[in-house]
């Protein structure tokens, strides 16, 4: 099993939310994905069983959707938008300024440390904005390499989230606004 007890009961409590039992595969995945970093074979191949849908098609939403991944990222990811709006504001610099200073020559590549990671992603719906990106499951506005430094040095004084007994790296405002916390 690559999942623990409590994320196997979340995600066994997810049917009963949804009209469509397919409707469930998302936060399935995203509860899989925030355990383990990254949507392994065989986490997707639990999720279809506790699901009980089809396999192909777990694969199928996990590669359809840019917010999952297959392979590991860092422990700190960024989703800078580079879409047209972000891109005339300044997200092409803001993106050099986040590889300097994680130390990555490339998106999707990982600090030596292994806690940060970059990617360049689609229009993130935020474009009056612009520049912006989507990190630690808020959307962070109107970037400027100030702001980009002050989250990543807030990253740094953190503990690493494997120091932590598996406590999931989310500020708590957001756990109460979202109403739970895994």
């Amino acid at each position: 099993m690559a999942l623990s007890k409590h994320a196997i009961e979340e995600i066994k409590a997810l049917p009963q939310r949804f009209p469509e039992i397919r409707s469930a595969v998302v936060p399935a995945l995203d509860i899989a994905q925030e355990e383990l970093g990254y949507l392994t074979p065989e986490a997707m191949s639990e999720v279809a069983s506790l699901l009980q849908v089809d396999p192909g098609y777990v694969e199928g939403v996990a590669t359809f959707y840019t917010l999952f991944h297959l392979e590991p990222v860092g422990e700190h990811h960024f989703y800078v938008c580079t879409n047209l709006s972000c891109m005339l504001r300044g997200a092409e610099e803001i993106c050099e300024h986040i590889r300097r200073r994680i130390g990555v020559s490339r998106e999707r590549e990982i600090s030596a440390d292994g806690r940060f990671s970059y990617e360049e992603v689609e229009c993130l719906g935020a474009c009056e904005f612009a520049p912006m990106m989507r990190y630690a499951h808020a959307y962070h506005y109107e970037l400027t390499p100030e702001k980009i430094d002050a989250l990543i040095e807030a990253a740094r004084s953190a503990r690493p989230a494997s120091a932590r007994a598996g406590v999931i790296d989310r500020p708590e405002s957001q756990e109460a606004e979202q109403g739970h916390g895994r």
